[in-house]
């Protein structure tokens, strides 16, 4: 049985591109509108079209970012294509004190990043069934060159590698996505699951 304070403690997923993070999330979100909340992430890119200021992110300068990171208001950061994000201590708290269990969808790196700090939140991997149902889905997407998905492949090797080590609290294999969801539903919710076995590295 967890304790309200279990159930709201944040909980970290993780898991290559392409493995069905955010089809799971959407479900999940639609199910329990009220449960959950994301973190609001800060970013330096500027913003895109219809994005709010304090919705999909908070924009800033590539100085008040380091301004920021100078002072330890970020629990994880990254770069991607030029580009930092961060998130901050400050917005997972946002979410907690509005009565939601804050769900933050982090990259590896930032998964390392997180266990340096005393967030204490639960970590969860989603998991491919195998490499080349990983390269299938990729493929489907119509969006990747034969270069970006192997490049993506190689990096979910990595990740798994680091799963393997033990560094997440449950996985979940997203072999069947309606069971798939239902194991997320009740982690989200505290439930105790067991952990699904993590795919072999060389199929």
């Amino acid at each position: 049985m967890s304790s309200a304070k279990d159930v709201l403690r944040p909980l970290v997923i993780s898991g290559p591109s392409g493995v069905g993070k955010s089809t799971l999330l959407q479900r999940l979100f639609a199910q329990y509108p009220d449960k959950f909340g994301f973190s609001v992430s800060h970013t330096t890119r500027p913003p895109r079209p219809g994005e709010t200021e304090g919705k999909q992110y908070y924009f800033v300068s590539r100085d008040k970012f380091q301004e920021l990171l100078k002072q330890g208001a970020f629990i994880e950061h990254a770069e991607f294509s030029g580009n930092f994000y961060a998130t901050s201590f400050n917005a997972v708290r946002e979410v907690s004190q509005a009565g939601r269990r804050c769900i933050l969808d982090i990259e590896a790196q930032g998964v390392r990043q997180i266990k340096q700090t005393n967030l204490d939140p639960v970590y969860l991997f989603i998991s491919p069934p195998t490499l080349a149902a990983l390269r299938a889905r990729l493929q489907t997407r119509g969006t990747e060159t034969e270069a970006s998905t192997s490049k993506r492949l190689a990096t979910a090797l990595k990740e798994i590698e680091y799963a393997k080590e033990g560094a997440h609290n449950v996985v979940i294999v997203n072999d069947d996505l309606e069971r798939a969801c239902d194991l997320l539903k009740r982690v989200a919710l505290g439930e105790e699951i067991a952990s699904d076995t993590l795919p072999p590295l060389d199929d």
